[in-house]
């Protein structure tokens, strides 16, 4: 008798640790998705950064050439108007 139960608790122990290696192999995979992602969301925010220093770069360019070619002043320079 004392050889059954003993096989029980040897079954019972398997099937917990195969449980075990099988959430711990889940997870191993869903860091390392994680993992991609995060470097692809990195990369693609310093894409967005480039091309945002890029067109404020192209904004002052294109300010300078409107406000130095004709007689008006930057309104970046005027004062707010009275009803502020």
């Amino acid at each position: 008798m004392p050889q059954a139960e003993d096989q029980t608790l040897e079954f019972q122990f398997d099937r917990r640790v195969t449980e075990l290696e099988s959430r711990f192999a889940f997870q191993e995979h869903a860091i390392s998705e994680l993992s991609d992602a995060l470097a692809a969301a990195r990369a693609e925010a310093e894409g967005n950064r480039l091309l945002l220093l890029r067109a404020l770069e192209d904004l002052k360019n294109l300010r300078g050439l409107l406000y130095s070619s004709d007689s008006g002043s930057d309104p970046a320079n005027e004062p707010p108007p009275p009803h502020y």
